[in-house]
Formats: C-alpha cells, structure tokens, sequence
C-alpha cells in the first residue's frame, strides 16, 4: 500500500492519496484505482484570507498553487478542513468544489462546519462536524467501509480522528489523525488467541458491527436486528453513503459516526471468553473445533498507513497520548507513516492568544513519541500579511538543516525519520 503526499500550495493545502497494492490497473468512473481513498486537506488556492476585516488580518500567498482550480484533480473522498479560520477554510476555494457530488464529503472542526453550512454550497447531508476524539467512546471516531477488491476478500478502512487542545483561547491547536488499512483481493485466515496472551490490544472487545463507519459502496448485508435509516446510497464501489441509526438527521448531529445497511457483513462467534475474534479487517469467523492452531495463534492486524496533520501544533502529553495508545497501537498504525507539521514558531502576546504555531519543538515532541518515518513541513509560506494581528508576531524561522540536525539529536543519531519540505507542486510517496 502507498500514501502519496502532494503540496498544492506553497503553505497547507495538500492532497493525501491512499492507495492499496493490490490495486488493480483497471480504474473506477472516477479515474483512480478501486480500494483508492483521498482527501484534500485546508484548501486556499489563490486569492486574499482576511479575518474579520482586513485591517485586523489579510494573508497573501507568495507562491502560486500548483492548480488554478480545484477541478483539476480528481474529485476527493474527503474534504478536510481543520480550522475555521480563512487560511483554512477558504470559501471562494471551497466554492470551486461540485455541490452535486455524490463522492465528496466535507469533515471539518465544528466552528468551520458551521460556517460551511453557512455557505449554502454544499447539500447540509455532506457537511459533517468532526466529534472530539475521546478513547472512551467509539462514535468519536469517524470509520470510512472500503469493500474487497474482489470477492472473497476483505474489506479496508480508513478514519479521522480530531483531536482539540484543551483550554486553548486562539482555537488553533489541534492534530487530526488518519488511518488507512487497504482492502485486499484474496480471502483472509483469521485465528484467535486467548486474550491473556494477545500481543496487541489485549483488552481488545468486539465493537458493535452497525456504527461508526461511512461506507464506501453497497455491499449486500446480513439482516440487522434494526435497519439504519440511510440517508445516501449509490452503486458505485467508489462512492461514500452515510446513515443514522437515530432518528435525528445527520445534518442535526454533530458527527457522522454510524454504520448504514449497505456495510460489510460480520458475522460475531458464538463463543465466550477466553477467545475473542480478531477484527483486523472487520470480520470475523468463530475457531474451528478441528484446528487447535487456529485457537490459539492470532494473526496480528495489517499493517496501517498512519498520517498526523498539525499545523499550529499539538503538545503530545497529555493530548495525543490517548489516540496513540487506544487507536494507532489497536490498529497496528505505529510507527506513525507520515507527520505533517510546521517548522516555523510563531507567538504572538498573551493577550492575543500566545502561542500560534508550535514549530520544531512541538514537532520533534510528536515525531519522537509516534517514531514518524517523515516529516514534512506546513504552514510556513513567507505570506504577505497585515493589520493590527501582526503587529506583534514574533517568528522564529527554521531552515530544512536546522529541522534535521534537530531531529537526529533527538533520534540518537539515527535516520529514522526523514525530514522533507515539499515545494508546492512536488509529490512524494510512501510506500509499506
């Protein structure tokens, strides 16, 4: 499986592309292989960000995106949008995006959903508000259902987590996390282990099979014990569906974190503890009487493509420390496959909100912790800003050198994490 990385502009807009191995060379109606999820992240292509009046902000980018229009890619899964503020959330950008796209779904942070919505562009159903990511509570996660390359093979998934700064008065620190577990085309062998002896997750519990995803195509389904109401459906393997196992419409709710009636079948064992199913790929089959091998091994979960988006920064403790522990570990997403993070630290005066952007510090503190494979920077175009929120900003700059003589100290000297500054245009790609 890979993880492309591409920088449309020279500050934090990116198009992530996930893609699986086993990838097939014949391409859906949208262009990309089956099994391919993507998101665009912060879109702002060209034109002023001014926040609230411009002689309180207005940002100008110094370099040209690579793209004059978002319709020069292909259309996204995802659209992320992690701020509310124009940098980030962007409307003319936003508004070159097709409102009748039954591919596209919009998660952003809820003060950005809501002004989105406000937009009036997009249909209400595809404009979701991201639910703080709490360990204690599964609809906090956002599950995306990708369906087998063929027949007999097993399902992938991907998800969103976001995860806030406590206490935070700017509003600007936060990392959103995303995982990628590619669909795969020939069956999968699934043995069990008591759970005393897992190496993974031992207190790993079966989670209810009807919540927390978005799903990505229709695929016939077991009849549940009570039928979601959907409220999207399409016949394309590519395309996402949403439903609500309540009777509020999603359009009301804060975050999209149910299973509709089109989702992968799974069968739960009939069996107690000690043995519980393994759900590296969502399903499960109960141990055969027959195979004592089967009943006491576990095969550990497929490797995941992690990717962790900060901009403004994140402190690991006491914040990140929970998904990493209860979500990236479960899902065999360690070490982390990419951190996408600024360089550069900027503060402004505690009256207006301190800290702005985390830069190296918060950086290595991250890298360090999830043992990242690459880091590659945001955030820090040389913009053209003005008005009274600069007037006592205080950068402190970073060149890519610097980043990297820091991170090897850290590493003990080791390369285990590679430190890159994309130009806008340039693409990379990460290969498990």
């Amino acid at each position: 499986m890979s993880l492309k990385i591409k920088h449309l502009n020279g500050d934090t807009t990116f198009l992530l592309t996930f893609s699986p191995i086993e990838a097939r060379p014949t391409l859906n109606r949208y262009g990309r292989p089956p099994g391919t999820f993507s998101v665009l992240v912060d879109p702002w292509l060209s034109g002023p960000s001014t926040m609230w009046h411009p002689k309180f902000l207005l940002s100008k980018h110094t370099v040209t995106s690579c793209i004059s229009n978002l319709s020069h890619i292909p259309e996204p899964n995802v659209v992320l949008i992690s701020q509310d503020k124009p940098d980030h959330c962007h409307e003319p950008t936003l508004r070159q995006l097709d409102p009748t796209s039954s591919l596209t779904n919009v998660l952003a942070v809820p003060a950005a959903a809501k002004k989105i919505r406000g937009m009036k562009h997009f249909h209400p159903d595809r404009v979701h508000a991201l639910p703080t990511y709490s360990s204690k509570d599964h609809d906090s996660l956002i599950r995306f259902y990708i369906p087998p390359l063929s027949p007999g093979g097993a399902p992938g998934e991907a998800t969103v987590a976001y995860i806030p700064a406590k206490l935070d008065v700017s509003g600007l620190h936060n990392a959103i996390g995303l995982t990628y577990r590619p669909p795969t085309a020939a069956p999968l062998l699934v043995r069990y282990v008591p759970v005393s002896e897992s190496p993974i997750c031992p207190n790993f519990s079966t989670p209810n099979p009807h919540r927390h995803l978005i799903n990505m195509p229709p695929t016939p389904p077991d009849s549940p014990p009570r039928r979601p109401r959907a409220l999207s459906c399409s016949t394309d393997p590519s395309i996402l569906s949403t439903a609500s196992s309540s009777s509020i419409p999603l359009s009301q709710t804060s975050s999209v974190t149910t299973v509709s009636s089109t989702s992968f079948p799974i069968n739960h064992p009939t069996h107690t503890s000690p043995y519980r199913p393994s759900t590296a790929y969502g399903h499960s089959q109960s141990p055969s009487a027959s195979s004592t091998a089967s009943a006491s091994y576990r095969l550990r979960p497929a490797k995941t493509l992690s990717l962790l988006y900060s901009p403004h920064g994140l402190s690991y403790s006491p914040h990140l420390i929970p998904y990493a522990t209860h979500h990236l570990v479960p899902h065999a997403a360690l070490p982390l496959t990419a951190l996408i993070h600024g360089f550069d630290r900027v503060e402004n005066p505690w009256y207006m909100g301190g800290n702005v952007n985390a830069g190296i510090p918060g950086g290595i503190e991250i890298a360090k912790n999830l043992m990242a494979r690459h880091w590659i920077g945001a955030h820090d175009e040389d913009k053209e800003n003005s008005g009274l929120s600069v007037m006592k900003t205080r950068l402190k700059k970073y060149g890519l050198n610097e980043v990297r003589e820091c991170v090897r100290r850290e590493f003990g000297g080791r390369g285990d994490c590679e430190v890159r500054v994309l130009e806008c245009g340039e693409e990379m790609c990460m290969k498990s």
